[in-house]
């Protein structure tokens, strides 16, 4: 199959990705940043909110620390949504956070679902948080695309799918672990059932005949989710890519457009920022705004057709929010 637009933008940052692991490894960027002294924040958020305002087409690129800065964030440490949500789990093993738990050798498969059971229980039916919300309330007017490297659902339950493009995965589905088919299937009632079991039992363990199985070859299933096994990169996956692109085709003669990069950290730069980079770069009028609650990148090449703003990213949204009266 060719590949799309954008999946072919990401293939040449992965490349770049190899060549300078060493640098990124470290937090950094082998771009070449600008040398200009970054706006007063209050300016920041004019020029945010001046170009929202603008703005024939959005692209938003959000990532962890979108979810994170609206509550989402027991994946890297015991927070104390982590410590509420798996409480079952901390209180016996004190594991260090959601992505500690999934690399946790368990003493059975059946405490090893029961833990996934509640980590995707945990994220399929938490609300739409903050930062969505006011993402709602910005692009309320606008025409807009979302492309998420967030596997939790929160872009779906903010926005029409089809408005959508989740290329790393989707807790809502499960995969066969030995991708003996290409499909994918809905897991959201198996994911309720094994979380009741959990909680009418008490336990931590769920029962063999409880753990999910291809219904074709009988392997056990995975969620479609890139990170923790055999990642299937068929139909669904091009399916992502496809919608992004074809947005991106679609809104090449648009005067004004506007990318967004929410949260985006360090650890995959190549699904969404420095495509983000090499298409403001490429496209006359387009516009690119970075929110990072820890980094402030502001490639040269792009150093008057972007801003990058370090804070935090709830904070931001309100304060673009109050400039624009929504």
């Amino acid at each position: 199959m060719n590949q799309s637009l954008y999946e072919q933008l990401v293939m040449q940052t992965q490349m770049n990705y190899s060549r300078y692991y060493g640098v990124y490894a470290q937090g950094e960027t082998p771009i070449k940043l600008t040398a200009k002294k970054p706006l007063p924040y209050d300016q920041q958020i004019k020029i945010f909110a001046e170009k929202i305002k603008a703005a024939d087409h959005v692209i938003v690129g959000g990532a962890s620390g979108l979810s994170a800065a609206g509550g989402g964030d027991f994946y890297y440490a015991a927070t104390p949504s982590f410590k509420t949500a798996f409480k079952r789990y901390y209180d016996k093993y004190q594991i260090s956070g959601a992505f500690a738990g999934m690399q946790r050798q368990w003493s059975s498969r059946g405490e090893f679902w029961g833990y996934l059971a509640t980590f995707l229980h945990t994220t399929l039916h938490a609300p739409v948080r903050k930062p969505y919300a006011d993402l709602q309330a910005l692009l309320r007017d606008k025409d807009y695309f979302i492309l998420t490297t967030n596997q939790d659902t929160q872009a779906i339950k903010a926005f029409p799918e089809e408005k959508v493009a989740q290329i790393q995965g989707d807790h809502r589905f499960f995969q066969c672990s030995q991708q003996c088919t290409d499909d994918v299937w809905d897991a959201t009632a198996q994911i309720d059932e094994m979380y009741d079991y959990l909680d009418e039992h008490d336990t931590t363990v769920l029962p063999e005949s409880m753990i999910p199985r291809c219904p074709h070859c009988g392997a056990e299933a995975f969620p479609w989710v890139r990170g923790y096994g055999n990642f299937l990169e068929g139909s669904r996956y091009q399916e992502q890519y496809q919608k992004i692109s074809a947005d991106i085709e679609t809104h090449l003669p648009d005067k004004h457009v506007l990318f967004l990069e929410l949260g985006v950290g360090r650890l995959t730069p190549m699904f969404i920022q420095e495509p983000f980079w090499a298409l403001t770069n490429n496209l006359p009028g387009a516009y690119d705004v970075m929110v990072n609650r820890d980094y402030q990148f502001l490639p040269e090449q792009i150093e008057d057709k972007g801003v990058a703003i370090k804070g935090d990213l709830s904070q931001v949204l309100d304060d673009v929010r109050a400039a624009l009266g929504c």
